[in-house]
């Protein structure tokens, strides 16, 4: 008894983090939570070992947002791929929303690597220069918390910069290999802005810098990438009142002077101001990938005006657009509206992940999160529900159990299976547009398979036996990116722990005590440990 219940508190310490034990931080003069309050007290994914598995011959298709097609991946300069995705603006903690593109593009980039390709993925963070309004418009998203939370700027960018750290690193996202701030960049971005002046696409009024769009679409096309046209976005008159800055109500902000009360400014040729928030991203891409590269991501909001933006920006300054494939990932809707920041429907992925939101029934893992994710293409829309997420709570359950029935597979002098068949679905699957669900729906026809083989009803010999497990290891674990929830909580003391007590068990039963027997059994499963046994023994799960 004693053991059980050291047991049963070492459990619960391994388990939750809650938001509401945990002390607080000042920071600035002002009290803000610990960056890892309300965070899972998980272990980290294990790195991707793509060694395990050879490079493949078949292609990889890519749905290109700009030509509106599925297109063969070449790369530029291959065996190198550059990858170059829209990160967070950082002023509040990350939400679901900002849970998809993270995880599509970590698949991505997970993928390619897998492919034997030598992958440089940068993800920006954006601290500085993205206004409350598209129309270049209000003020800053991150002075504005700054300013109602009396903290600098940069506290507040810190903060939830390591908050969508800390999440992303327990949806086992990978850090990308670069994350380029805006505001380390600002040499970089005024030095672009002065590249489009010089080819006479932009122009200055009262210190801020505007892009033409009117003059560069008469040799590009504006609206290439999102499909709209520029007669349709109301460019026809200047402002009667004199009041605005821009020509055309369609010229974007390039830089932008700023007001005596902007903290975060940096001093221009032009004025003492800071970049617009287009400028960051053709600045910091081209930096580090160079003048043309092979893929640019983000979610498909931001498709317009961002991107269409980016797009311009590269074309003025570089006479041609970067990016060889844009790559868009659809939304997370709530009851058919996109979930996000500004429209108040958001969950955070705390929320998610301690069960503390209205719409929540329960909490759920950051392993259910990524898997509920997976489960739909990355270019469909996606519906938040408790039904769904409980659904694949389900599935990654019985997913990572049939993966730990695998380990226990004793091979035959036959095999009455075919590996192959799992490896060409799934290569045919994700070189069709990274189409996760048909790989999970071979992962599953496979799960049955497997039980079967445990069952005695199919056979597998040693060689396929282990081509088995380096596949299902390099498809759900290096390549999906999911890991093994319940396995990382039996760690290197609770498993001897409860090995030792089914010892003891196994000892009654042999003696005939089957009172003891079944007490040491009921015990564990009041703890969350599940006892099922078998003719040869007995297994055991962490519930």
């Amino acid at each position: 008894g004693v053991k059980l219940q050291i047991f049963r508190t070492y459990r619960l310490k391994l388990l939750f983090l809650p938001s509401q034990t945990a002390a607080a931080g000042t920071v600035g003069g002002a009290v803000l939570p610990m960056r890892t309050a309300g965070l899972p007290a998980v272990r980290d994914c294990p790195e991707p070992e793509f060694k395990r598995y050879p490079h493949m011959k078949s292609k990889l298709m890519l749905h290109n947002t700009l030509t509106r097609r599925k297109e063969e991946f070449e790369p530029v300069n291959p065996p190198h791929v550059g990858i170059y995705v829209c990160g967070p603006t950082v002023y509040g903690d990350p939400h679901l929303g900002h849970a998809r593109p993270a995880i599509t593009f970590d698949l991505l980039f997970r993928y390619l690597r897998s492919l034997g390709y030598k992958v440089r993925y940068v993800r920006n963070i954006t601290d500085v220069g993205h206004l409350e309004n598209d129309a270049d418009e209000g003020e800053d998203k991150i002075t504005k918390k700054a300013r109602l939370e009396e903290l600098e700027p940069m506290e507040v960018a810190h903060y939830y910069t390591e908050r969508y750290h800390d999440a992303m690193r327990a949806l086992g996202v990978l850090s990308p290999s670069i994350e380029p701030l805006a505001s380390g960049h600002i040499i970089e971005q005024i030095a672009y802005v002065q590249r489009i002046l010089d080819r006479g696409y932009a122009y200055v009024s009262n210190g801020s810098v505007y892009f033409d769009v009117e003059r560069y679409n008469r040799d590009y096309d504006y609206g290439i990438l999102s499909g709209r046209r520029l007669d349709d976005m109301l460019c026809g008159t200047r402002d009667l009142d004199g009041q605005g800055d821009k020509r055309c109500p369609a010229d974007f902000a390039l830089w932008k002077k700023a007001s005596p009360e902007h903290i975060m400014r940096w001093p221009s040729p032009w004025s003492d101001g800071f970049p617009g928030w287009h400028m960051e991203c053709s600045a910091m891409s081209t930096k580090y990938l160079g003048e043309t590269f092979d893929i640019h991501g983000g979610g498909m909001d931001l498709m317009f005006p961002h991107h269409e933006c980016e797009l311009a920006q590269n074309t003025a300054a570089e006479g041609h657009g970067a990016a060889q494939y844009w790559v868009h990932n659809n939304m997370i809707t709530i009851n058919g509206q996109k979930m996000g920041k500004s429209l108040g429907n958001f969950i955070t992925l705390e929320q998610l992940f301690t069960g503390n939101h209205a719409l929540l029934a329960q909490a759920y893992s950051p392993m259910t999160i990524r898997f509920f994710i997976l489960q739909a293409h990355y270019r469909s829309t996606l519906d938040f529900s408790n039904e769904a997420l409980q659904a694949a709570e389900k599935g990654l359950d019985r997913l990572m159990k049939a993966v730990e029935t695998l380990g226990k597979l004793t091979p035959s002098a036959v095999s009455t299976v075919e590996v192959d068949d799992l490896r060409e679905r799934y290569e045919e699957a994700m070189n069709d547009d990274l189409n996760s669900p048909l790989v999970i729906a071979a992962l599953f026809d496979w799960v049955r398979i497997i039980n079967q083989i445990y069952e005695k009803q199919q056979s597998i010999t040693a060689e396929d036996l282990d081509r088995l497990r380096v596949l299902v290891h390099t498809v759900v674990f290096d390549v999906l990116g999911l890991c093994d929830e319940k396995a990382a909580e039996a760690d290197d003391l609770v498993t001897p722990l409860v090995e030792m007590l089914l010892d003891v068990r196994a000892e009654a039963k042999a003696a005939k005590n089957w009172a003891a027997s079944d007490r040491i059994r009921d015990r564990l499963n009041e703890i969350g440990i599940r006892v099922k046994d078998r003719k040869d023994g007995c297994d055991w799960e962490i519930e």
